[in-house]
């Protein structure tokens, strides 16, 4: 079977994939040099790994391709592609280091880590006199988590070890108790912190009035698509002090321009991007295209199949 693997694997991982690939396969990896068009070995790949260009595959699929194993848990930039192979994501293959980057966020900002840090750099000690009496806690927070997938999921797991009474946000999951934007606009004036999982789908969906609805004080954080947060809003209100702060590892332009307020606010925490990575992340990768293959193969049903055109 003929393999083309978009993803940028390390070197390491490219060697654990020939290691672990069955004997009949040939594979091919994209160079990610500059290019307009696709190389002659993609079209002619039966199993597609990583995330190509949506032009790619504005057309359809080549016609020998059978399956294709997106890279990430997100495909929003995939929805107008219509498709007559199976499509699957890395379902939660990210959504605990995700949700760990959140909770280590929001600890730091309640403990002032990132300040302390700062004054360790400056070899300036400032003791109690400067943290002991402003130093908050995670426990027993009220949170509202946007989403109710994977991230959601471990980032309720994870919160309730902090005794945090968690509500999710969803129009159809059972597991949510929040449904519609009004049970938000309703909830929101109670809860203690907001985190926001959701897809690039969603654009906007965390609007100026949904920010201006958010408690005095309380704590923000983006793990899901930088485009679903109102962001001029969002700072606004962490400029003047209405809220309390931000852990954001997405934003709405990606890398964030070096003129972006955010990069100068003490109450946000920049973590670029960085939420999902894990030790052995690409060898990971490899894992959840191979076990996938075998299952194609067998004709057996696929893990984290997904429907491009909903976006998530």
């Amino acid at each position: 079977m003929r393999l083309f693997v978009y993803s940028p694997l390390s070197p390491a991982a490219h060697a654990y994939l020939h290691q672990r690939l069955p004997a009949g396969h040939e594979v091919a990896f994209q160079d990610h040099q500059p290019t307009d068009h696709p190389p002659a070995a993609f079209g002619q790949a039966e199993a597609l790994l990583g995330n190509v260009p949506p032009a790619w595959l504005a057309a359809g699929a080549p016609p020998s391709l059978r399956f294709w194993q997106i890279d990430s848990a997100g495909f929003e930039r995939y929805r107008q592609l219509k498709l007559r192979i199976p499509v699957a994501n890395v379902g939660d293959f990210f959504a605990w280091p995700c949700a760990e980057t959140v909770v280590a966020g929001l600890l730091a900002l309640y403990r002032h880590l990132p300040a302390l840090a700062a004054f360790q750099a400056e070899r300036r000690w400032v003791g109690g006199a400067f943290v002991r009496n402003r130093a908050g806690l995670l426990r027993g927070k009220r949170v509202v988590v946007l989403g109710a997938g994977a991230i959601a999921r471990a980032l309720r797991q994870q919160l309730g070890g902090f005794g945090c009474p968690v509500q999710l946000l969803a129009r159809t999951n059972p597991s949510a108790e929040l449904r519609t934007r009004q049970d938000l606009l309703g909830a929101l004036p109670a809860a203690d912190i907001v985190i926001n999982t959701l897809p690039g789908s969603a654009e906007g969906f965390f609007s100026a009035e949904l920010v201006a609805a958010m408690a005095p004080g309380s704590l923000y954080a983006s793990v899901g698509r930088g485009n679903t947060t109102d962001e001029p809003a969002l700072l606004a209100a962490l400029q003047t002090g209405r809220l309390g702060g931000a852990v954001l590892d997405v934003t709405a332009t990606e890398p964030l321009p070096p003129d972006s307020p955010l990069w100068a606010l003490p109450n946000v925490l920049l973590t670029q991007h960085t939420a999902g990575g894990q030790p052995h992340e690409d060898e990971g990768k490899v894992d959840v295209f191979l076990a996938n293959l075998a299952r194609f193969q067998a004709g057996e049903p696929l893990e984290n199949l997904v429907d491009l055109s909903r976006g998530y």
